[in-house]
């Protein structure tokens, strides 16, 4: 039998890949079939208003291992170039991650799947089991990845299979009892969505499905070229691809607890499951999320993610918080959960929520706003109101989401919530002051949503930073 030491649980960090929070049974999707994550979040803890730091895949992940907002860690954008190569960049070289606090605290850490923060073949940030995608997202039969600093190898398998027996594999090595922390950072349910993408028995879960969960509206005008886009048979494509996708996740995940069961590890093991950001298919008129649409767009359909977390006999279950939560507060809560030490709480801007975790008392205080950025795109947010706020010339938006939870209506311009405007600009601008770092500050970046290319601010060197394809953001034609 493994021997438990409940002071160090075990974490099981799962991390999915454009997952809008209403992509889930739990959240009240009727069409989509995700038994597993169900029973956790039943089980468990649901938060139902957790937001990314950015509604794009590398800020958002390299925000939940540094616990830093992009304006601090330097990446803006998904990672373009410096992924491999003699040009291979560590955008997070550096910085201190949670899983190196881990690791200096007898952790043993281990990656499975989308690294996408530069240098993927080399294993970084206290990760001893590496197993990493060659770039962050591609097709799903025939995945390059490398295992430890090795050469990249194809892999012809369903990509979500290959993922987890690797981190299967992982886990029938963690025999003695040394605490671990597993990320299993699946690309699912990222396109392509194209029927010969996913297995077909999965996609017929669908065949018949009238995906009335996911809204079929006229275009948004801000919808860029490159977005996948479809109407009647492409679209249930589109749908159905994505929806296997994230039911394989689902299958996959309990083969990943069948795991811990049989090694003896399931009684002291955290199960964490998120999204590194949002997605809208079809959600206002838009295929994509926060770059989906040029400018950059902030609907809680591209910043709002699913996160449950799961520990029977420690958290817990059945309850849904609806505190304002932001994926910068999850390397305070890692640790203080733990019991490690923080090592810079006065710099970080996130709040631990351990406390809820563990059923002691907490003051919710600080979780009754958040914030997000993609670039020069900021965005304020309570359980009211919504402010987003383009430098320097906008348009801004400003919405009610007590009457108006959908985002349909911009009252930027109503007279009588000037004050509210300001209010929420004010404390916008307060925020970020007190946390950016003016030599890579996102207002002064030039992101388009078409990827990073080097590093930011100050440390580019004069190279351009940002990819400029502005032939590809220009809207579709109507």
């Amino acid at each position: 039998m493994t021997h438990h030491d409940k002071e160090r649980p075990n974490i099981v960090f799962v991390l999915t890949d454009d997952q809008g929070y209403w992509a889930l049974g739990a959240a009240g999707n009727a069409e989509i079939e995700t038994p597993t994550l169900d029973r956790l979040a039943e089980e468990g803890m649901h938060f139902t208003n957790f937001f990314c730091a950015s509604p794009v895949c590398s800020p958002a992940r390299a925000s939940i291992l540094t616990g830093r907002i992009p304006s601090q860690h330097g990446v803006h954008d998904w990672i373009r170039a410096g992924n491999t190569g003699t040009d291979a960049v560590q955008y997070l070289e550096g910085q201190t991650s949670y899983t190196q606090i881990l690791a200096e605290n007898g952790y043993i850490c281990g990656l499975v799947g989308k690294w996408h923060l530069g240098d993927s073949i080399v294993p970084q940030h206290g990760f001893s089991h590496w197993f990493a995608h060659k770039q962050g997202g591609g097709p799903y039969y025939g995945a390059e990845l490398s295992r430890n600093g090795g050469p990249f190898k194809s892999y012809p398998e369903y990509l979500t299979d290959v993922i987890t027996d690797e981190a299967i594999d992982f886990l029938q090595q963690q025999e003695d009892g040394t605490p671990f922390y597993l990320g299993i950072h699946y690309t699912a349910p990222h396109s392509p969505w194209d029927k010969e993408q996913h297995p077909e028995e999965l996609r017929n879960l669908y065949k018949d499905c009238p995906f009335l969960s996911c809204p079929n509206e006229p275009m948004h005008p801000w919808q860029i070229n490159s977005a996948p886009w479809g109407t009647s048979d492409r679209r249930h494509e589109f749908l159905s691809g994505y929806y296997a996708a994230v039911t394989s996740v689902d299958r996959n995940l309990q083969r990943v607890l069948n795991s811990l069961k049989e090694q003896g590890l399931d009684e002291n093991t955290m199960i964490v499951f998120t999204s590194d950001n949002g997605m809208n298919m079809g959600h206002h008129g838009i295929y994509g999320k926060g770059n989906g649409t040029f400018p950059q767009n902030m609907y809680d359909t591209s910043v709002k993610v699913p996160m449950i977390i799961w520990q029977p006999g420690e958290i817990a279950g059945g309850q849904r918080p609806d505190s304002l939560l932001s994926q910068y507060d999850i390397f305070p809560t890692l640790l203080e959960y733990l019991g490690l030490s923080h090592p810079c709480p006065n710099l970080l801007p996130g709040r631990s929520f351990a406390p809820l975790l563990q059923g002691r008392p907490w003051d919710p205080s600080d979780a009754v706003i958040v914030f997000d950025e993609y670039g020069p795109v900021r965005m304020v947010r309570t359980k009211q109101w919504k402010y987003v706020h383009r430098y320097p010339y906008g348009p801004h938006e400003l919405y009610d989401l007590v009457s108006d939870p959908d985002e349909t209506s911009n009252r930027i311009d109503d007279r009588e919530l000037q004050s509210t405007r300001e209010g929420l600009k004010a404390t916008l601008d307060s925020w970020f002051l007190q946390y950016a770092d003016p030599s890579i500050d996102g207002t002064r970046e030039a992101v388009t949503g078409r990827g990073q290319l080097g590093l930011a601010g100050k440390h580019s060197d004069g190279r351009q930073t940002y990819a400029q394809d502005f032939e590809l953001l220009k809207g579709k034609d109507q």
